[in-house]
């Protein structure tokens, strides 16, 4: 798969996820751990695509290298929320295991794309 495929794919796959991360903080509870662990996990889990967003319309090889790295990140992030409330029993069951997947996923996705746009801007530079 090339990387434009990867991009497009990754595009899509963060932007629902993002939905749904939307959707499970509306069901977490209304006490301060689903508040406070809720507000990180909507900061992370809905950055993962604005950075793939920004991305896409880099400047640079060396921006759209950063920005995807940051995507990266925060789908790390994301996922550290995700495990979080599942082992402290805010939220169990098949459905934060599906998130969880999709965490990583998306993390495996975006660490092959910022490999290889490294590996394509060493071969350039020399």
């Amino acid at each position: 798969m090339n990387i434009q495929n990867n991009e497009k794919k990754i595009k899509e796959r963060s932007f629902e996820f993002a939905i749904n991360i939307i959707q499970l903080g509306k069901e977490l509870p209304k006490d301060t751990a689903g508040f406070v662990l809720g507000k990180q996990l909507l900061r992370s889990g809905t950055s993962i695509g604005a950075n793939i967003e920004e991305a896409t319309g880099a400047y640079s090889k060396d921006d759209f290298t950063y920005k995807m790295n940051i995507a990266l990140k925060e789908a790390r992030e994301t996922n550290y929320w995700l495990r979080l409330l599942k082992e402290s029993g805010i939220l169990n069951g098949v459905k934060i295991e599906n998130y969880i997947e999709e965490s990583l996923n998306l993390r495996n996705i975006l660490s092959a794309i910022v490999k290889t746009a490294k590996e394509r801007r060493e071969k350039n530079q020399y």
